[in-house]
């Protein structure tokens, strides 16, 4: 039977806010004790349990569950039967719960995250559990991944806004030259001291300015700020890397590879959609 607490909408919520689960066993007491092991773990939310296998595809189709927890012997349906009625887009991450170990093998070859194998405690179950966020948490990582770089594909070079000579240009004195450097023309700007290094092709100017000031100066639409010490010329960027704790390397067009860390990266995506 369907929870009856069920109120949320049928759509994912922000990992950081829940993992929203579906319990599905056809014994009432297997579906109470999943239930309060559950109550232990931050950030979980039942939104659906259901007692049969028609009820568990009927449930993820309508609240689209980032983790479901599924029996293997189900009237109706049994839990492979389940998945085998989900699309690749409906499919949530799975856990198997079963009192019978000669489905372990067949569960791992159905991509089942883990097999509880009953009766388990709490702390099998919250490993089983930290294991779904981590797989949610890549899963995401990954969205997040695509859609910047279908915007980066979607990046056209425009024709800056009007500015004056002192806000498109740069005065830099550079071994008894003075350089008169187009910002359009910097690559990626690094932090050094109390200098920036402004890098222009194969050429580094350093320039006296802390990176925050000339973060400022720069035209908002077309740098971006990946890192602490790094600000980037958006037009000039290849591709982004995803690596790990959701963090990217982004590839320039010259080549040079530089670290986007996790904290700038929303500013990173911000970009690219004003750019779009």
């Amino acid at each position: 039977m369907m929870a009856d607490s069920v109120v949320s909408s049928p759509q994912h919520q922000p990992l950081e806010t829940e993992v929203r689960t579906v319990i599905a066993d056809d014994e009432r007491l297997a579906r109470q004790k999943l239930l309060i092991l559950l109550e232990s773990e931050p950030q979980v939310k039942v939104v659906a349990e259901c007692q049969d296998g028609r009820q568990a595809v009927s449930a993820i189709r309508s609240f689209r569950p980032d983790m479901l927890l599924l029996d293997i012997q189900m009237p109706d349906l049994d839990g492979f039967q389940v998945l085998s009625e989900l699309s690749p887009e409906e499919m949530p991450v799975v856990i198997f719960t079963s009192a019978y170990d000669q489905y372990a093998i067949r569960a791992f070859e159905a991509n089942a995250l883990d097999y509880l194998l009953k009766p388990f405690d709490q702390e099998r179950l919250h490993h089983a559990v930290e294991r779904a966020r981590a797989e949610l948490r890549k899963e995401r990582d990954h969205e997040i991944t695509h859609r910047i770089l279908s915007l980066l594909s979607q990046v056209r070079s425009v024709t800056p806004p009007a500015a004056t000579e002192l806000d498109s240009r740069l005065v830099i004195k550079a071994n008894g030259r003075v350089v008169f450097l187009d910002l359009d023309n910097i690559e990626w700007v690094e932090a050094a001291a109390n200098y920036v290094r402004l890098n222009v092709g194969k050429e580094s100017y350093l320039f006296r300015e802390t990176i925050s000031r000339i973060s400022e100066r720069l035209d908002a639409n077309h740098f971006v700020r990946i890192h602490r010490s790094t600000i980037v010329n958006i037009r000039k960027i290849k591709e982004l890397i995803p690596v790990n704790s959701g963090e990217y390397v982004v590839v320039l067009k010259s080549g040079r590879e530089l670290s986007c860390s996790r904290g700038y990266r929303a500013a990173l995506q911000g970009i690219v959609e004003k750019s779009s």
